[in-house]
């Protein structure tokens, strides 16, 4: 596959997940649901993969680009965050220990449960 054929396919990719996450943020303003319509559409990709209606190689160079450039996307909030000063100033202290503790949370959580399901895959297939 040429690279210029490779960047197509990833652009569409991520045009296409763009459209689910834009699409979801419309069902759930909508609906008036309380949940972020990108998660909602996190949770319809995943369905739609798992009942097999859509196949992973469709969307999966443009996910792994996204998420190859997962920190880029945070440089917008971290600007934003200029604007409360005074609050750093007063709360920063806790503010970064609730980061730092939940962070910590995330990644054992995530770790237990990847070693599980490594685990559940192993034992299937001895």
């Amino acid at each position: 596959m040429t690279k210029t054929k490779a960047l197509l396919i990833g652009i569409v990719q991520v045009a296409v997940l763009f459209l689910f996450s834009m699409g979801m943020n419309k069902l759930t303003d909508l609906l008036h649901l309380k949940i972020p319509g990108s998660i909602l559409g996190i949770v319809v990709v995943f369905i739609l993969l798992k009942t097999k209606v859509i196949k992973l190689e469709w969307i999966e160079r443009g996910a792994n680009w996204l998420l190859a450039e997962l920190l880029l996307f945070f440089i917008p909030s971290a600007v934003g965050i200029m604007q409360y000063i005074p609050m750093l100033e007063n709360d920063g202290l806790q503010i970064l220990l609730v980061v730092i503790f939940s962070t910590v949370i995330v990644m054992l959580s995530s770790g237990i449960v990847a070693s599980r399901i490594t685990k559940r895959k192993e034992n299937k297939s001895a």
